[in-house]
């Protein structure tokens, strides 16, 4: 057991943050019952914002290198900022049925852009487990109940695809980045900039302004602001800093398991048995590709080695 003590937080980390943005749309469900979608998106960039105004004398430490200000720009714009407008326009277009297929693209995505920008080697036990997890999370949106045809589906998926995309590149840039600054400082800048970034929105004609403060939909937005952005982002950010940004990209896969899990909760919607077989393959390619078994024995073979050099040398 010792030997997997280094990965268990940053494993433990990706879970809770998975099941934190899993949450989110069963948060953002209840908050877009009352508020404008705009409105909600702003209202948690303003909430994490605030909140890391009390980490100021921490960051000020901090200095940010001249060559990295463009990666920062290009972390902050590609998720939250076009991300989050994307996956609006898409959920417009298209339904969560069909968006969340698009979502099981996002590991894929992540592991060929790891290949080729970060060098990282995909090995065929990470690819097997990213082929079951991507097919866990397909049974997942296919095994639910049929919803109303999309108005535009080819749009909305289009629009889908593209936040995929912006999350492809906020995932390599982290990785650069926790080289040399700490999660909590990215994810504030993320808020930052985010929270900067859709204010104007709150100015057009059809994002109409909260009329009243009701308690639900506000408390889903502070829920959202502080667990799902401050929380979250904070606990991905940290794991990429300690893992392979291809292994950790397979985690994603668990997001819309845990929200029909909270949804069974919160709305008691029903599973199918398409569905338990869908959960059970994602959390089965999860398993098998972080390679924990191979780990083990490698870390015994090793240690054998290193005893069968000591005897040699006596």
């Amino acid at each position: 057991m010792p030997q997997y003590s280094p990965r268990l937080l940053p494993l433990a980390s990706l879970i809770l943050a998975m099941f934190l943005w899993g949450s989110s749309f069963v948060a953002m469900k209840l908050a877009m019952q009352e508020y404008h979608p705009m409105v909600i998106i702003f209202g948690r960039m303003a909430v994490a914002s605030l909140a890391f105004f009390f980490f100021l004398p921490r960051f000020r430490k901090i200095k940010i290198r001249r060559q990295d200000r463009s990666l920062f720009v290009i972390m902050a714009m590609s998720e939250p900022c076009l991300y989050f407008l994307f996956e609006a326009l898409a959920l417009q277009n298209t339904s969560a049925a069909q968006a969340s297929l698009i979502t099981t693209m996002l590991p894929l995505l992540i592991t060929i852009a790891s290949v080729f920008f970060l060098g990282e080697r995909a090995s065929k036990q990470t690819l097997i487990g990213l082929f079951l997890a991507m097919c866990g999370a397909i049974l997942l949106s296919l095994g639910g109940s049929p919803t109303p045809l999309a108005p535009a589906p080819l749009l909305g998926n289009s629009y889908e695809f593209m936040s995929m995309l912006c999350a492809t590149v906020y995932t390599i840039t982290i990785k650069r980045l926790t080289a040399f600054y700490p999660a909590l400082f990215l994810t504030a800048i993320q808020a930052w900039i985010g929270a900067l970034f859709f204010a104007p929105f709150l100015t057009l004609p059809q994002v109409p302004l909260p009329q009243a403060f009701l308690l639900l939909p506000v408390a889903a937005i502070f829920y959202l602001g502080l667990a799902v952005t401050l929380v979250a982002y904070s606990l991905y950010n940290f794991a990429l800093a300690h893992l392979e940004a291809s292994k950790s990209s397979i985690f994603i896969t668990l997001i819309p398991l845990f929200t029909l899990l909270l949804s069974r909760l919160l709305f008691q919607e029903s599973f199918t048995a398409m569905q338990y077989l869908g959960g059970f393959t994602i959390f089965s390619g999860v398993i098998i590709s972080q390679d924990l078994w191979c780990s083990g024995r490698r870390s015994k073979a090793t240690k054998h080695d290193l005893s069968m050099n000591q005897d040699v040398e006596k």
